[in-house]
């Protein structure tokens, strides 16, 4: 029993959608795709050896990466944690049932810091707090219960474990290859999981950007970076400490950009501590030091401020980062409005390299880099995007793809890929969105 109900725990957590059913079967096991793209696996356990009818339906709340990691981990432990139980009734009862409580104990105190911090009255939490008391009494009926049950728990829980991890496999989800480039280019994107509304509460900021920094400076690996604005002008861009503080909107610095130093355009990202983006006078490559909140520019020649992306005016100069380094890309008159990928380097602040590309500018939706390969997408309709075109910097060759993927809205103004976690983010209409990039190991 005990293995139970540190499951419930987990899925009563807020970063987890619980979906309700109408009755429970004697040991069964199913398995489904929310909305979102994550994995949900259900345990139906009879009455005579869980109280099941006790949990209650929960709403999903915020969500957190690297869910069905957690699960999988805790089933580990917790199949470790019968095997003991199983030896012993004296440690069943003194031990686990007193950690038991002492997990309760957090889970409130969690429930009501969370409370406390979005200032918020919400039947939610008051409905979190009636659940961590039902459990707690729970706990206490168990210890009365017959440890010939144990090994029922413990076969159930195999079958959850399996199934989780058949749900794991058929959704791509896997642990990514950091920082390698040993495969043969992206094989697919998954769904997206949209985060929440911009820091400024409105679907009329509907330019911007935000994701991590590519190359993180020591002890800034969990921090994020947000801009949006009403048109695509930029006019700052604002710091978070992780991943909570994006959620809650909570700055530790806001960059204001004088006019001087005003951005244009929204394909800007964060690379090594500064933000790099688009300077129309003169028109150059911007560069902000986030430390020091220096600026320096580099006007491109070739790049012309006449050819942007089809969903809005002044993408004119897009920087990507990937495994290999910094870049940029743009069209010019010489390309007649086709794409030029160029390598920055990162100590000049100068172009290092270039190569033209075949694809027009004005056609794509956006662009980005991973392990070298620019990758250029497109509208298919109101829903849904693809990568149809992608170039190769290490041999020149270019290849016509079709690799699909769902937009969360029509129109985007921010799309890059990070090396550090293999995600890409879009800003889409005023919100966070993330995609899962897999790549093909063959």
């Amino acid at each position: 029993m005990l293995p139970v109900l540190s499951v419930l725990l987990l899925l009563l957590s807020p970063a987890v959608a619980w979906i309700p059913v109408s009755d429970w079967e004697s040991g069964s096991v199913s398995s489904s795709v929310g909305e979102a793209g994550q994995c949900i696996c259900h345990v139906y356990l009879p009455d005579t050896t869980f109280p099941a009818d006790r949990v209650q339906q929960m709403q999903e709340m915020v969500g957190y990466e690297g869910k069905l990691e957690v699960y999988l981990k805790e089933l580990k432990d917790l199949t470790v944690r019968v095997s003991v139980l199983e030896g012993s009734s004296e440690s069943y009862i003194k031990l686990d049932f007193e950690l038991l409580r002492i997990e309760l104990r957090e889970f409130e105190a969690l429930v009501s810091q969370l409370k406390h911090s979005l200032n918020s009255s919400s039947p939610i939490f008051d409905s979190l707090h009636t659940e961590i008391l039902n459990m707690t009494n729970i706990v206490n009926q168990l210890e009365s219960y017959d440890q010939s049950n144990l090994l029922l728990i413990r076969y159930e829980f195999a079958k959850l474990q399996k199934k989780l991890k058949e749900c794991q496999e058929e959704n791509d989800i896997i642990e990514p290859d950091i920082g390698n480039c040993n495969h043969t280019g992206i094989l697919s994107i998954s769904k997206p999981v949209v985060i929440q509304l911009n820091a400024h509460l409105s679907p009329s900021y509907q330019y911007g950007g935000w994701g991590k920094d590519s190359k993180p400076l020591r002890g800034y690996e969990s921090m994020y970076f947000y801009g949006a604005y009403n048109t695509p002008a930029a006019t700052a861009f604002n710091l978070y400490s992780d991943y909570d503080k994006l959620i809650l909107r909570s700055a530790f610095k806001t960059h204001s950009l004088s006019s001087s130093w005003r951005a244009t355009g929204n394909n800007y990202i964060v690379h090594g501590n500064a933000v790099y983006y688009q300077h129309n006078s003169p028109f150059s490559m911007t560069k902000l030091n986030l430390t020091s909140s220096a600026f320096d520019y580099r006007v491109i020649p070739a790049a012309s401020a006449r050819f942007s992306y089809s969903y809005s005016a002044d993408q004119n100069l897009d920087f990507s980062a990937d495994e290999i380094g910094l870049w940029v890309m743009y069209a010019s008159e010489e390309s007649k409005g086709k794409m030029v990928l160029a390598k920055i380097n990162e100590k000049s602040f100068g172009i290092e390299n270039e190569w033209k590309t075949g694809v027009f500018k004005e056609v794509a939706g956006n662009a980005f880099m991973a392990c070298g390969v620019m990758y250029v997408t497109r509208s298919v309709d109101l829903s849904n995007e693809e990568i149809f075109y992608a170039f190769d910097t290490k041999t020149g060759e270019e290849k016509q793809l079709s690799i699909p993927f769902q937009k969360f809205q029509q129109a985007y103004s921010n799309l890059h890929y990070n090396p550090t976690d293999q995600k890409l983010y879009m800003y889409n209409n005023g919100y966070y969105v993330t995609y899962n990039v897999k790549f093909d190991k063959e």
